[in-house]
């Protein structure tokens, strides 16, 4: 197999997953009840075959670190690695990412190392299953310089992608980035004698949104990035298509940007459903997560339905539908979750813990006797009290931050660590 080194880039505030990404980067986002957003990207990486990756770090990484470190650990005998690359100060260097290509500029020394014939950049924040070595080879034959993987999309959804065209031969002759519901993108629409248009399976999916996942030859990516530049593609891809051989891959099969509060929460209540969009469950393809040892989840006298349950929690007397539990939550007796995502927590509390936590007035961690809450996201570690009404009581939801909870896309979302006191009312 060719020498290839994969990057995934996980450096960005995700200011549009704020709160979430309060005290985290944004690929360390929990998600599904046990894994991370970035356990995506990685698991297809190493499910293709491709198993020397590099996560390129800068804002709230802490936590990303410590799960990297404490999930990707390869043997001696397999050559492998994923590891963390974090902005850093060099003699030549002294700054902060500026961009997603300066990212990539910056850690060349680094990639050196292992002579890459060819460099697969992918983003830390996606939900989707792909044989990235199809990808390779799609790329390998066309001959190209630079491939870019696209899916086939609505045009409400195409406005916020980036956009792009391609002839019959999947040479892509014209990329739009972004371009917003304000501005007519009519022009890039797939045409209907399109060889590929055919495979599309909906025809409601008139354009190719960038998914973001690159693929470059090692001298073409060395020779776009020499320069000032700071993003891939907004700036390097946009300038590369006139000049060379720009190629795309279209993948046919599910995909979701999870760049928002409301498709982060759509995502993972899918999940839940019969027949969810994105499949856990196959053993070929794992996607692949920190192993915890955690004890089998407690299921007292409860009534669920198409809900999903992490391990290590205790759950009792309970009413449970439509909603994600994740690792160690508490659920205590006459609690109703309805369309709910529960991240659970990173610590069981000991007994001493809550007792003292109880005299200072603070509830235990996880949801109290007799809380309903509807359509919300319960961050980790969330000590919400007894008989407490969240998201049920007519109210408008108006975005905002409202101190101990905040509204995004009509959805309640309970921060990292909060405290909701008994008998409030959201």
């Amino acid at each position: 197999m060719a020498q290839v080194i994969c990057v995934v880039l996980s450096g960005g505030k995700g200011t549009r997953l704020y709160p979430l990404t309060k005290m985290r980067a944004k690929p360390a986002v929990p998600f599904g009840g046990k894994y991370r957003l970035v356990d995506i990207p990685v698991s297809n990486c190493i499910n293709s075959g491709f198993k020397q990756i590099y996560i390129l770090t800068q804002f709230n990484s802490s936590s990303l670190h410590n799960h990297i470190a404490q999930t990707y650990i390869f043997d001696s005998f397999s050559r492998g690695f994923v590891e963390v690359l974090a902005a850093e100060q060099t003699y030549d260097h002294t700054g902060w990412y500026q961009g997603t290509a300066d990212a990539v500029r910056k850690n060349f020394l680094h990639f050196h190392d292992h002579s890459p014939e060819y460099y697969i950049i992918l983003s830390g924040d996606q939900l989707y299953r792909m044989d990235i070595k199809e990808f390779l080879q799609h790329h390998i034959e066309r001959g190209s310089d630079i491939s870019l993987a696209s899916t086939p999309v609505t045009q409400e959804k195409a406005a916020d992608l980036g956009l792009l065209q391609a002839d019959n031969q999947y040479r892509v002759i014209k990329f739009m980035e972004k371009p917003g519901p304000n501005k007519d993108f009519s022009e890039m629409q797939v045409p209907a004698d399109a060889e590929f248009r055919k495979k599309i399976k909906e025809p409601e999916k008139k354009y190719l949104a960038s998914m973001g996942i690159y693929i470059f030859n090692a001298g073409i990516l060395e020779h776009s990035l020499d320069n000032t530049l700071a993003d891939l593609s907004k700036e390097i891809i946009p300038g590369c298509i006139n000049k060379m051989k720009v190629y795309t891959y279209v993948f046919n099969h599910y995909w979701v940007d999870i760049g928002s509060i409301k498709s982060f929460y759509e995502a993972n209540i899918n999940l839940a459903s019969i027949r969810p969009n994105f499949n856990f469950y196959n053993e070929q393809k794992p996607i692949y997560t920190r192993r915890r040892d955690l004890p089998a989840s407690k299921i007292n006298f409860c009534t669920t339905s198409q809900s999903l349950t992490a391990d290590g929690c205790i759950i009792t007397n309970a009413t449970i539908m439509n909603s994600i539990v994740g690792i160690r939550t508490i659920i205590e007796s006459g609690a109703h979750l309805d369309s709910t995502v529960c991240m659970g927590a990173d610590y069981y509390e000991t007994a001493e813990q809550m007792n003292q936590n109880r005299k200072e007035g603070l509830p235990d961690i996880g949801i109290g006797r007799g809380t309903i809450i509807k359509k919300a996201i319960i961050d980790k570690n969330a000590r919400i009290g007894e008989v407490c009404r969240i998201g049920i009581d007519n109210f408008t939801r108006e975005d905002g931050d409202f101190g101990d909870y905040y509204i995004k896309d009509t959805i309640i979302v309970i921060p990292k660590n909060a405290v909701i006191p008994s008998g409030t009312v959201i």
